[in-house]
């Protein structure tokens, strides 16, 4: 007879060692938008993006339930992930930091239902709504792809606290 190891209770996680140990995981930077019931842009700099489904087409992003700008976004029934180019830190340094027009730097326009979008992004992926949820402290938002559009430029990438570049292929 076989005897079952006794199970230990895991140690309390450390909440700085979690997030440096998440910071080791490269992402992109984006910027996604919408507009409020009112009518203004909303935006904020996100590196939680990430691909869902290619069919249907749904991208997947979250935002802490703290923020500002969760009551906008979990009313927008439309938002736009603008996926940054490297040469656009600036703009992502501008919406990462309680600014009171975030939309002044960059070149705006409207995209689909008005939602702003970014020019040279490397991409951008407008989408309609189709799920909200709350995940931890976070929600989570699913967006299905009505749109998008791709640029050949570097993208700008986020690794262990510093904005960083594509390197050589391997």
């Amino acid at each position: 007879m076989q005897t079952v190891p006794e199970r230990v209770a895991p140690a309390p996680l450390d909440n700085r060692q979690l997030r440096t140990a998440l910071g080791r995981f490269t992402t992109g930077v984006t910027i996604v938008t919408c507009l409020d019931e009112a009518g203004a842009r909303v935006g904020l700099t996100v590196n939680s993006f990430n691909s869902l489904s290619l069919e249907p087409a749904l991208v997947l992003w979250s935002l802490r339930r703290e923020s500002p700008s969760a009551a906008a976004f979990g009313a927008a029934r439309h938002f736009a992930v603008n996926v940054l180019a490297e040469l656009q830190v600036g703009v992502s340094r501008r919406f990462a930091a309680r600014r009171a027009d975030r939309f002044a730097e960059g070149d705006w326009q409207d995209g689909l239902q008005g939602v702003p979008v970014l020019a040279g992004a490397a991409a951008v992926f407008e989408c309609e709504t189709v799920s909200t949820q709350e995940a931890g402290d976070h929600l989570l938002f699913i967006g299905r792809v009505l749109a998008c559009r791709e640029s050949p430029v570097a993208p700008l990438l986020f690794q262990a606290g510093h904005y960083r570049t594509i390197g050589h292929a391997l």
